[in-house]
């Protein structure tokens, strides 16, 4: 059994967690970081890289759905993100599925959770993504 890997893609970073071997535990992994938008080249290299070196047989991408169950700008840009990654799973020649998985609330729990354990407000951005990654990945294994 490989591990599964949760991503929350953003405009600027892209937090990313992992599963143990046994699919149980979520963990948050690493948070990758662009200065624009458009440069996701970058950002697909360390995810395939780490796709590769951690033996993951699944991504799980947040998906930022509005609060109505609606589509807005972030969710669209998800949705070419998932189609990048997937083109560039399969010139690696990698058989890796993406699946989309409702992130609603993902990074209001990660934030929730930096302030519970005394993490200044200043400090929060460089662990928030990779825990919001986290928690996609760990609902997903609970409910899929």
């Amino acid at each position: 059994m490989g591990r599964l890997m949760g991503l929350d893609y953003g405009s600027k970073t892209t937090g990313i967690a992992l599963s143990d071997p046994t699919q149980l535990i979520a963990s948050p992994y690493e948070t990758v970081t662009r200065e624009k938008e458009g440069k996701i080249r970058p950002t697909l290299r360390r995810i395939i890289e780490l796709a590769v070196s951690q033996d993951v047989e699944r991504i799980v991408l947040g998906y930022p759905l509005n609060m109505d169950d609606t589509r807005g700008e972030r969710a669209e840009k998800t949705e070419e993100f998932k189609a990048l990654l997937e083109r560039r799973l399969e010139a690696e020649q990698l058989d890796i599925p993406v699946v989309l998985w409702d992130e609603r609330l993902s990074t209001a729990g990660a934030d929730e959770v930096l302030e519970e354990s005394g993490i200044a407000a200043a400090e929060r951005k460089q662990y928030i993504d990779k825990i919001a990654a986290a928690f996609i990945l760990e609902d997903y294994m609970k409910n899929s």
